[in-house]
């Protein structure tokens, strides 16, 4: 399993505003600079950071593959920043399913990257709605506790900052 297969990437991302999109027909989550209508999550990216978007859902890991394990839609990743995204429609909103997929996804991550986390600076996953407000408030044990069981920072919004 290669999470920096080519072939799922769309690479050389500068924009300071974009959109990460699942249409949820069996196509591959996307990257989207017009069309705010479809986005679901809304990457910030004022410093101009270099980014590459991966699919993971269905490009990395076909649906046939790894089946009864889930996996998050996305990776944003740049010299320093490590970002697995969950997108959720708001008719199909469930956090618990979305943080188990993000969970799930750490430890694909893990058990064929391993070497490669403590190259960024930067560890996150996002479980994105496309309701425009936060759709849960995160306490700091929880947050506590995910940073501990796996060394990512969680958030449940729909922007992705770029620091």
């Amino acid at each position: 399993m290669n999470f920096f297969k080519p072939e799922c990437q769309t690479t050389g991302i500068t924009s300071a505003c974009f959109g990460l999109c699942d249409d949820e027909v069996g196509q591959v989550a996307y990257v989207d600079y017009q069309n705010k209508a479809v986005w679901i999550a809304t990457v910030e990216n004022k410093r101009g950071v270099v980014l590459t978007f991966t699919a993971v859902d269905k490009c990395v890991i076909k649906d046939h593959e790894q089946t009864g394990r889930g996996r998050c839609d996305g990776m944003l990743t740049s010299v320093e920043h490590l970002y697995f995204v969950e997108l959720k429609s708001a008719k199909c909103a469930n956090n618990a399913h979305g943080k188990k997929q993000l969970v799930s996804t750490i430890q694909f991550f893990k058990e064929h990257h391993g070497e490669r986390l403590a190259e960024f600076r930067h560890r996150k996953v996002f479980l994105c709605n496309n309701k425009k407000r936060a759709f849960v408030v995160i306490d700091n044990e929880e947050q506590k506790r995910f940073v501990r069981d796996h060394g990512f920072r969680l958030d449940l919004q729909n922007e992705v900052l770029i620091l």
